[in-house]
């Protein structure tokens, strides 16, 4: 453990290929996700960084433009830290501002702030709150990441994750197979239809979501990514009843763990619980796949039923698990007075998308 008195953290940043993220622990910070992002107007930096006395690991960057003159870097859920790399409660506002400083040099000369997106975490009623982090770093007027999320431990057997489930929500999950929902995975096959349920989740809502194109390209690299280490696997469910469709989700299996990516459902035939029964095939076939982690990925902070998205809690939560607290996200400035324009702006769009969610329009 290196105390405060220690010359650095780091001993040396070069830069390397995308190649390299192969082997990182989240999918945020893999190969696949920097080609992917790559597609979409962002710039996949990759950086070997050697952390003093434990050795390296890869660094996923990405950068844009936001205007003319002005741009951004992003770390997601970096920097990875390597084994035996013990970071001092406290400590994580002085290792990001390193970092940051470090990473100065190899970005464009017009980079306003870096964004980070830091992995740790507390898990709720063990430690607290997230980790704390302070000046230089300034709080981010907007999350791109969720920082809040619920995790499911897939090690106990299949019984054992349905007992674990709120009454209601193994009820329900039973309920759409006896109604007779029918599950499916066509995966890329299915696009259209979750396209076509994901616009009418978004306008019921009052969500953003990207072009058809955007959810496409997520299926073609990961699928382009399959020699990666460990490799990723996109799947896409759908649930049917009758003919019609009802609910879709799209998971990411890699390594020991799957995320939750998307959902969106029907307005009609909502009493047949077909969400609950996409999640519950989800689950299985990630722990028949090896996963160890099932990452509901995203939900509000706590159970406010004033929160424009509380029924997203309501519903992730009831599947069980650990809800678990990141920071979120949190700038460096490189320019203070750009970035701090930046950040009203963001923080105004951010109010504004709010307004939309509760109101449902």
């Amino acid at each position: 453990m290196r105390s405060a008195e220690d010359a650095g953290y780091i001993r040396n940043i070069t830069a390397g290929e995308l190649s390299v993220c192969g082997g990182s622990d989240s999918f945020l910070q893999s190969a696949m996700w920097g080609a992917f992002k790559s597609r979409f107007g962002w710039i996949s930096r990759v950086f070997l960084v050697d952390w003093a006395d434990a050795g390296g690991r890869s660094l996923l960057v990405l950068s844009r433009r936001l205007t003319p003159g002005l741009s951004m870097a992003y770390v997601p859920w970096g920097p990875e830290l390597p084994a035996g790399f013990s970071l001092a409660e406290g400590q994580e506002t002085r290792l990001l501002t390193e970092l940051a400083q470090k990473l100065r040099q190899f970005l464009p000369r017009d980079t306003a702030f870096i964004r980070f997106d830091p992995p740790w975490y507390r898990e709720e009623g063990v430690g607290g709150i997230a980790p704390r982090l302070g000046p230089p770093l300034k709080r981010a007027a907007a999350d791109i990441q969720p920082p809040d999320t619920v995790i499911l431990d897939l090690k106990p057997s299949r019984e054992e994750i349905l007992a674990a489930m709120k009454p209601k929500w193994r009820y329900n999950t039973g309920l759409a197979e006896k109604r007779g929902v029918q599950v499916s995975r066509p995966d890329l096959g299915g696009l259209d239809v979750f396209y076509r349920l994901l616009t009418k989740t978004a306008q019921r809502d009052g969500i953003a979501v990207h072009s058809l194109e955007y959810y496409r390209s997520l299926f073609e690299v990961c699928r382009d990514a399959a020699g990666d280490k460990p490799a990723p696997e996109l799947r896409l469910y759908t649930a049917e009843h009758d003919g019609d469709a009802l609910s879709a989700v799209v998971v990411l299996c890699r390594g020991s763990r799957a995320v939750y990516l998307y959902g969106a459902s029907a307005d009609i035939k909502r009493n047949l619980m077909a969400s609950y029964a996409l999640q519950w095939q989800a689950i299985r076939d990630a722990k028949a796949s090896g996963c160890e982690i099932y990452d509901l990925f995203g939900i509000p902070p706590n159970d406010d039923p004033s929160h424009p998205m509380a029924g997203l809690y309501r519903f992730k939560t009831g599947f069980g698990g650990t809800i678990i607290h990141r920071s979120g996200s949190w700038d460096y400035p490189c320019k203070p007075l750009l970035r701090a324009f930046f950040n009203t702006a963001e923080g105004l769009r951010k109010k504004a998308r709010d307004r939309r969610k509760k109101n449902g329009n």
